[in-house]
């Protein structure tokens, strides 16, 4: 009888031993190459070595996914920062617990060959966008510097159609387009593109793609274990571009393209290598930018707006 008590506790212990820490998590857009440190950890096993089951869930919006968290149905959300900035005024609990892509990605995009040489010739036209809010801030403050208001454009939302729609004529530009994907889309149908990059346009830099999660509902220990997992991939990918790439594509038959392999060695540099540290001072500069030029009303110190889970 005791015997059987003890094999019953040893079986219960290690099944109690066994059993993942669940993590959701919500990405901005379909899966892509700039998420490819999240595959390659999933692939890799390093979210099973850091005792992770991560669902990761593409959405049909690419605004809701910060929404979702900040409503506690999910437990993280690839984003922005600037529209992490835009949603903290907005009242929602959201904090960045992490960095996926380090640099801009973001340009206002129009055809090489098209019309509009300078952002100035944009007034009157059509802007396509895909993310509300976020874009429209970027936008607004790119035009302001031509002396072009936003309301001198005409805003349509285009959603995931992005070159598509300017590619067709639908729109004169589009705002939201990255340049390690659309402008490589453009090339390969022989339209290309060209691009207004916003960190040259009076833009302060920031980082493109951020995890954020509920500031109300932290759970620290499972993010720590999140970007560990995400910084071995990233690692993985920087000394294995070649063999990291043929993982990535193997996971879809649709990933497989030259429009991917091509975005693949684009975006390789501007993963982040440290995914928990951020750069307090570069936040409150972009932060002091919004404020300087009207996009946002209200300034928040930096431990409400990011924080690095391995010193908290």
């Amino acid at each position: 009888m005791i015997l059987r008590l003890i094999l019953l506790f040893l079986l219960l212990t290690a099944n109690k031993l066994a059993a993942k820490d669940k993590m959701t998590l919500l990405l901005d857009w379909f899966i892509n190459p700039d998420h490819g440190p999240i595959i390659i950890a999933k692939e890799k096993g390093y979210f099973s070595d850091q005792n992770l089951e991560i669902e990761i869930i593409a959405p049909a919006d690419p605004s809701a996914p910060p929404k979702l968290v900040a409503a506690g149905q999910a437990d993280l959300a690839v984003s922005y920062q600037p529209q992490l900035h835009l949603q903290l005024t907005q009242g929602l609990p959201l904090i960045r617990v992490g960095t996926l892509v380090a640099t801009p990605l973001n340009c206002l995009l129009v055809l090489e060959n098209g019309p509009i040489n300078t952002p100035q010739s944009l007034s009157g036209k059509k802007i396509g966008f895909s993310v509300a809010g976020v874009e429209e801030i970027l936008l607004s403050a790119i035009l302001e510097k031509y002396g072009v208001k936003l309301e001198d454009v005409e805003l349509v939302n285009v959603n995931f159609s992005l070159s598509p729609s300017l590619m067709s004529g639908q729109v004169d530009a589009v705002i939201g387009a990255f340049r390690n994907f659309e402008l490589n889309q453009m090339k390969i149908e022989n339209v290309p593109g060209k691009c207004f990059f916003l960190e040259e346009e009076g833009v302060p830099p920031y980082d493109e793609l951020i995890y954020v999660a509920n500031s109300k509902n932290i759970d620290k220990e499972k993010i720590r274990k999140f970007l560990k997992a995400t910084e071995l991939a990233t690692q993985f990918i920087i000394n294995n571009p070649e063999e990291s790439w043929k993982i990535f594509a193997s996971t879809s038959k649709e990933l497989d393209d030259q429009l991917n392999r091509m975005a693949w060695a684009d975006t390789i540099p501007r993963f982040a290598l440290r995914p928990p540290a951020f750069d307090a001072g570069r936040y409150l500069e972009f932060q002091d930018f919004l404020l300087q030029n009207k996009l946002i009303n209200k300034a928040f110190p930096i431990s409400r707006i990011a924080i690095d889970v391995t010193r908290n």
